[in-house]
């Protein structure tokens, strides 16, 4: 695949024989028999919202025996009718892994690539060609150029070795302009390059160009300081994306080299320079991660990057915006035990349905508000979507 404007990724990517739904994927039809509910062939309902669900008790620990009955469900206000709820699922796992290369977080790449590999082994079938779940992922990194490295694949081989070869732009590239095509990279992915860490044009591109054509249970692993220094769009414009795509993000925050003596010495070798792949420590609750909202646990002395920005705030933001989690990234030894969390949340999380009682097909947001039933449980899930019509600018 030769270099080419990440712009243009949507227009090259095959396209998928589905409705698109409101929600965060689409789900067959209780009519479907179960031979025809594959992910090549998935047939869903157009109106009916679909959200992945994840209640952990206040020890943190995943409970998975719950029923429809255990929660409540509001749109915009009003009460809705839950139509199913269950951790069984034919739909595949659509999934993105984003990756800040910048100098900032150097220190931490041959730790986040032996993360992001075993967690890649946890979520992919082990023979490409043997798996019938349909489960992909893709790879992007991005620093002064936001960059994918592999397109959507269900191959372990083919991701492990971008990981092994990643690391930060040469820096001779930076004086190129955005969205030139030619990286010098040799790797064959798209790329859209400015000035800066393009933390919120990778979300965007990812969502917007990647994931908003595909059907599953979609979500994208952000590994980064949380400072942006370049991007065309804005905060709300990455989370907007990932809405209208239905999905949800995990973010993993590192503090940077300035701060950060947990994480060794900068890999060496690699095609670009270097590096690997995001990781961070922590867990849940209290320590390092956490869900968003709850600040992660104890907060640094100061975690301003050096335009002025929270780099915490912005990663527990994103990740409680569209109904995923923060982790923060400390010490090296936790690194696979949040990918490891990652890993086991997606794995078990919940899929709700549910037909919303007044018919939208103008594209407008929708807020959504479930609670469980037992005030002791912990029930996180996307803050609302967009019906279908709607689209990113």
């Amino acid at each position: 695949m030769q270099n080419r404007s990440f712009s243009t990724v949507a227009f090259l990517l095959p396209a998928f024989a589905c409705v698109s739904v409101a929600g965060s994927g689409q789900t067959p039809t209780a009519q479907q028999p179960a031979s025809e509910q594959s992910a090549a062939t998935l047939k869903i309902q157009a109106r009916e919202v679909v959200l992945p669900v994840t209640v952990r008790d206040k020890h943190g620990a995943l409970v998975s025996s719950l029923k429809a009955g255990d929660f409540t469900l509001a749109e915009d206000g009003r009460p809705q009718v839950i139509k199913s709820f269950t951790r069984e699922s034919n739909l595949p796992f659509r999934l993105g892994l984003l990756v800040d290369t910048s100098r900032s977080v150097s220190v931490a790449l041959d730790s986040e690539r032996k993360a992001a590999g075993k967690f890649v082994d946890q979520m992919l079938p082990a023979d490409a060609k043997a798996g019938t779940a349909g489960d992909e992922a893709f790879l992007i990194h991005f620093d002064h150029e936001v960059e994918l490295l592999e397109d959507f694949t269900n191959s372990r081989e083919k991701l492990h070795r971008e990981l092994d070869d990643m690391g930060p732009t040469h820096a001779s590239n930076s004086n190129q302009g955005p969205e030139t095509s030619d990286s010098g990279s040799g790797s064959g992915g798209e790329s859209r390059r400015r000035n800066g860490t393009q933390l919120y044009d990778a979300i965007y591109l990812a969502s917007h160009d990647l994931m908003e054509q595909k059907d599953g249970r979609k979500a994208l692993i952000v590994f980064s300081d949380g400072g942006d220094r370049g991007s065309k769009e804005t905060m709300n414009d990455a989370i907007d994306a990932a809405d209208h795509a239905n999905v949800v993000i995990y973010t993993v925050y590192f503090k940077g080299e300035q701060e950060q003596n947990g994480f060794g010495n900068q890999g060496q070798g690699g095609r670009r320079g270097g590096g690997g792949y995001p990781g961070g420590g922590g867990g849940y609750p209290g320590g390092g991660g956490g869900y968003p909202g709850g600040g992660g646990g104890r907060r640094g002395p100061d975690t301003t990057s050096a335009n002025g920005q929270d780099g915490k705030k912005n990663m527990e933001k994103i990740a409680a915006r569209t109904g995923g989690r923060f982790f923060e990234a400390k010490k090296k030894d936790n690194l696979d035990e949040i990918y490891g969390q990652i890993a086991e949340e997606l794995r078990g999380q919940y899929l709700l349905t549910y037909t919303p009682d007044k018919a939208d097909t103008d594209g407008g947001y929708h807020k959504i508000a479930l609670k469980a039933s037992k005030d002791d449980l912990l029930v996180v899930t996307r803050e609302g979507y967009y019906a279908p019509g709607g689209d990113t600018k």
